[in-house]
């Protein structure tokens, strides 16, 4: 990407909304994670991992294509949206049925099925499309408006939890339905204020030719999600809900060090798009990928720095969590660099090789996180282990991706 003044302001506007929802989004993970017990966070967190997960069948993956004609082709939107509604509807019960067995295999007995059942219908009818509004927005460029419903969704919960704290009941399923209602009302607001006029026109010739697209990026974005949240659950599995609870805490804090990452794919998917290539060499690359690392690391080492001079300035649970931050220094750069690497792949429209990677690295995942769990789980070892666990999943995707897009050129 050129350094012009335009991509900079662009990436600016982004980079507000990320950093607005940072500080939003972390007081209300910090209000969350200590006012549940650490078991119940663990169970919502994995259960709301899962519904991330599931969220990714609504429509069918068809929120690509509409993300793509936002972005180069917006006059088509209204078609597409009215294809996106149908499509919706229509994946509802496949959703509802990948839900009951996901409760079946790993909630059954750990938690009741009203709180699990509200949370993943706060995540697939409620976030998922303020997600696809905020799509929409940045695809036609409209940065601003999708920074600000970011912040306003994020808001939204952060409310929500600050009044789950202070009305005294403080159980996991009094959550879900203050999460489940905070979530739908975001997506009621993304609807009637950020979503960009259009005419809705059903037109069923325009479909069947972008289903490839739709399918194959909508199982990229469901195996993306379930290899990046594969571990909570594994932990779940293997360790318990309170080694859940501390585990998630921990990749929580990891993953806000991601958001100015995450601003930057962003731009450069949108850059790789409109100009149908990725320009510059391998020394540009590799800077690009330590730039990515850095940034990663300096936001981890920065949380374990305030921790060391206040121990309980994140909250108890945060705090008999943190000794996990150290050991696990290096996870938030391989991660964010495996999420950077598929984004590449998006951008270049190499939907199936994206498949094709992110199903290696899943399995990758969970054969060492199972090995790490079984064979340290107990000595207390496994957070050191899981810099090698990440680490490779980096080297895999690196080969892959690289040799693929080395192949394009």
């Amino acid at each position: 990407m050129s350094p012009d003044r335009a991509s900079i302001a662009a990436y600016l506007t982004i980079l507000s909304g990320s950093a607005g929802r940072l500080v939003i989004s972390l007081v209300y993970f910090l209000i969350v994670a200590n006012t549940l017990t650490l078991g119940e966070f663990g169970i919502f967190a994995t259960a709301s991992a899962t519904g991330v997960i599931l969220s990714r069948l609504l429509a069918f993956g068809f929120v690509s294509p509409v993300y793509r004609v936002a972005t180069v082709k917006p006059r088509l939107l209204g078609a597409y949206l009215a294809g996106f509604a149908g499509l919706g509807l229509a994946s509802l019960p496949l959703i509802l049925l990948a839900g009951w067995v996901a409760y079946a295999l790993l909630f059954a007995g750990k938690v009741a099925l009203l709180p699990f059942a509200l949370i993943i219908l706060a995540e697939v009818l409620g976030w998922r499309l303020v997600e696809l509004v905020a799509i929409i927005n940045n695809g036609m460029r409209r940065f601003r408006e999708a920074a600000l419903l970011v912040i306003i969704g994020s808001a939204l919960r952060t409310l929500a939890a600050l009044l789950f704290y202070v009305q005294g009941q403080t159980t996991l399923t009094v959550w879900a339905f203050a999460y489940l209602g905070a979530t739908l009302l975001s997506a009621l607001l993304a609807f009637l204020v950020f979503m960009p006029k259009v005419r809705l026109a059903f037109v069923p010739a325009l479909y069947p030719r972008r289903m490839a697209d739709a399918l194959s990026a909508g199982a990229a974005d469901i195996l993306f999600y379930l290899q990046a949240e594969l571990d909570k659950l594994l932990m779940l599995a293997f360790a318990g809900d309170r080694v859940a609870g501390l585990y998630a805490i921990a990749m929580r804090v990891i993953d806000l060090t991601a958001m100015p990452v995450r601003s930057f794919n962003q731009m450069l998917v949108q850059k790789i798009m409109q100009e149908r290539g990725l320009r510059g060499g391998a020394g540009r690359q590799v800077l690009v990928e330590l730039s990515i690392a850095a940034v990663s690391i300096a936001g981890l080492v920065a949380i374990i720095l305030l921790l060391t001079l206040f121990p309980r300035a994140l909250g108890n649970n945060v705090a008999l969590a943190s000794y996990l931050f150290m050991p696990m220094l290096l996870v938030p750069a391989f991660r964010n660099l495996v999420e950077y690497q598929a984004e590449l792949l998006y951008a270049r429209e190499r939907t199936g090789s994206r498949v094709l990677l992110l199903c290696a690295v899943a399995a990758l995942k969970a054969a060492l996180i199972s090995w790490v769990m079984t064979q340290h789980g107990a000595d207390g070892s496994w957070p050191l282990w899981l810099n090698g666990v990440f680490g490779a999943l980096y080297l895999l995707s690196t080969a892959f991706t690289y040799r693929l897009l080395g192949k394009a050129r």
